[in-house]
């Protein structure tokens, strides 16, 4: 049998442990056609009308003027680190690592905070990151200790009117979801801020009220010094980003006939072990079309949790007309992660399920879960070394087998396995391209970029691709196949959003998007802080209702799934009024929930509610006004 040798680039070799997670999102119904097997799904597009959730983009003019930072510069990276490791498929690295001895560790840090109040009773600082040369910097952020109410805040100084702001309760969420998925080294233990296209990138930390900044656990010893311009503000450094892929590579804007396949595929931006990287990602759709963001790419790109964390997606990344080598105004960011739901390398496949809705308009792909016949016509929609999105024609040669051999080598060899091998006749792949799918007939998805030796100069040579039957009936099957519409008689889990007050102490807590946004436009004393967790919306087995109360002298929520409480809290404190069932919750720790912890602040008479371990721990460390109550009841930590 023949045998082929190719180079690949930054392979993951470990797959992660399965992180089971539901579905959800509110598409329509009826738009998946399936078979009885639902081996094949068609797609559809994300409404206008889907619920795009809370940008974390802020004006600085809806918030209090920015602190003087401390600055901490980094100077130029070394020349030898300035060149991105190889051409090959794989994916493309953009950035490295750079330690930072001002900021290594918590003294280091809170010496380098200069605190100034604010108009809440609190305390807010920010130190400036500079590096010379950079083309962007993600701040490698080590959490261990926050506050309750704690906001981050990330932006230049260029343009400190547009600030990315983050709650420190999302950032623990996230860094104790990788430890859940058994990552507790100092990668897991990182939130990577959003690369903002600068050299220079402030964070900012505001404290509420109370708070002692010792009793804070927060560092940066770490930094990605991104070295490849991936932000493209200009138009002569549109025309220089272009012409970085290679030359026979296909604009796909050229090509109506993918007009909707190609709203389903995103550049891809994440790090790991502080090296940043570019790959290529598609959005799945599910056989119910639940709206639930199935996100497709290879395991060599991202298979760990830590590494899903850090993920940052840039969608209808391309040109707006045919060959105009100008960037679309449609281009949007989304900077919040995801969450990893499969890995393997047995087909180098990796599902995740994005943290952020997608942007309206973008494609949620349909795929065929059979095994393809020789001869198919298939496409490729991707991110060649981060450039603009390209397509590649051609043909499925053969069935194979494809194994890791050394370093950044793999071999294929035989006519059965887990790989379809591929042969362009338009077009090619490079680095970035990794993790992105195959069209069978440019409609359905079939696979994913493994690796290969096509170039312009070797059009005929083969790629591979991993076998997107094989994954989906090894596992992506639970998902892909079992995705139930989002109803509120359905009995699916809904996300409760969380929002803190600062004055009181006190969180308010909903099920209902209008009810969230109304409280953020209206009240801005409430500091929204994401989804708190996961509860039902309508009555199951094994359940039970949560009453929500409202304070009418103090203004606060009190919520209570039991019917003792309930009743006692109406005969004896009128001042609270009952406003009926939240959501529904279980009583006990059967059928896989979390503890939702219970606090009672004795000196405002109001309660604070967390399901994350650390902020319970914080706040019975720090926090003694705080008296602990136990857990109130559980939910889910996701849909």
């Amino acid at each position: 049998m023949k045998s082929n040798m190719f180079a690949r680039l930054g392979w993951g070799f470990a797959a992660a442990a399965a992180l089971l997670a539901g579905c959800g999102g509110g598409g329509p119904e009826g738009l998946a056609q399936t078979s009885s097997a639902v081996l094949q799904v068609d797609g559809w597009v994300q409404p206008v009308s889907a619920d795009q959730g809370v940008s974390n983009v802020k004006s600085r003019s809806m918030l209090a003027s920015p602190p003087v930072p401390s600055l901490v510069s980094l100077g130029a990276l070394a020349e030898a680190k300035a060149t991105p490791a190889g051409d090959g498929i794989g994916p493309r690295q953009v950035g490295v690592a750079r330690d930072v001895a001002a900021t290594r560790a918590a003294p280091q840090t809170l010496q380098q905070f200069r605190w100034t109040p604010t108009s809440s009773g609190g305390q807010v600082a920010a130190i400036s990151f500079s590096a010379e040369g950079a083309y962007g910097l993600r701040l490698g952020v080590v959490a261990r200790k926050l506050p309750p109410g704690a906001v981050l805040r990330v932006y230049s100084q260029a343009d400190a009117a547009s600030v990315f702001q983050i709650a420190g309760h999302e950032v623990m969420q996230r860094i104790e979801r990788n430890a859940q998925a058994g990552d507790t080294s100092i990668d897991g233990q990182t939130w990577w801020s959003p690369d903002l296209g600068s050299h220079e990138v402030t964070l900012e930390l505001e404290l509420p009220a109370g708070v002692a900044p010792d009793a804070v656990d927060i560092s940066v010893p770490r930094v990605s010094h991104i070295f490849e311009n991936l932000s493209i503000p200009t138009e002569g450094e549109l025309t220089a980003k272009i012409n970085e892929s290679a030359s026979c590579q296909l604009d796909a804007s050229c090509y109506e006939a993918y007009a909707n396949q190609r709203n389903a595929v995103a550049r891809m931006i994440f790090t790991s072990g502080g090296g940043t990287y570019v790959c290529t990602g598609t959005l799945l759709n599910d056989a119910q079309s639940s709206g639930t963001p199935y996100f497709l790419t290879a395991n060599h790109c991202i298979s760990t949790q830590t590494e899903a964390s850090s993920l940052q997606t840039d969608w209808f990344y391309r040109a707006p007309t045919c060959n105009s080598r100008t960037l679309s105004s449609a281009t949007t960011k989304r900077l919040n992660g995801a969450v990893l739901l499969y890995a393997t390398d047995v087909t180098d496949t990796a599902l995740l399920k994005l943290n952020d809705t997608p942007p309206a308009g973008a494609f949620f792909a349909g795929w065929d879960a059979s095994t393809q016949a020789t001869g198919a016509s298939v496409v490729g929609l991707h991110h060649p070394r981060g450039d603009l999105l390209k397509v590649s024609v051609g043909a499925l040669n053969s069935l194979t087998s494809c194994t890791a051999t050394s370093g950044t080598q793999f071999q294929c060899v035989g006519s059965s396995g887990n790989f379809y091998r591929v042969n362009w006749s338009q077009g090619t792949t490079e680095g970035g391209s990794s993790g992105s799918a195959l069209f069978k007939g440019g409609t359905q998805v079939i696979g994913t970029l493994y690796g290969g030796s096509a170039s312009c100069t070797s059009i005929s040579s083969p790629e591979f691709y991993g076998r997107f039957d094989v994954a989906y009936n090894t596992a992506l099957k639970n998902w892909l196949s079992s995705g139930q519409p989002q109803t509120p008689s359905s009995g699916v889990r809904v996300p409760v959003y969380r929002f803190f007050n600062g004055t009181t102490g006190a969180h308010f807590f909903t099920t209902s998007a209008a009810e969230r946004d109304n409280t953020i436009v209206n009240f801005p004393v409430f500091n929204y802080e994401g989804i708190a967790f996961y509860a039902q919306a309508a009555l199951q087995s094994g359940n039970s209702a949560v009453y929500r109360f409202y304070g009418l002298t103090g203004g606060a929520h009190f919520y209570t799934i039991n019917p003792a409480e309930r009743d006692s809290v109406q005969r004896s404190n009128p001042d609270f009024q009952l406003e009926g069932i939240a959501w529904y919750a279980m009583p006990s720790a059967a059928g896989g929930g979390i503890p939702v912890y219970r606090f009672y602040r004795l000196s405002k008479g109001v309660h604070f509610y967390t399901t994350s371990p650390s902020e319970r721990d914080f706040i019975q460390a720090s926090m003694p006004d705080y008296r602990y109550e136990g857990v109130a009841y559980y939910a889910w930590a996701n849909q």
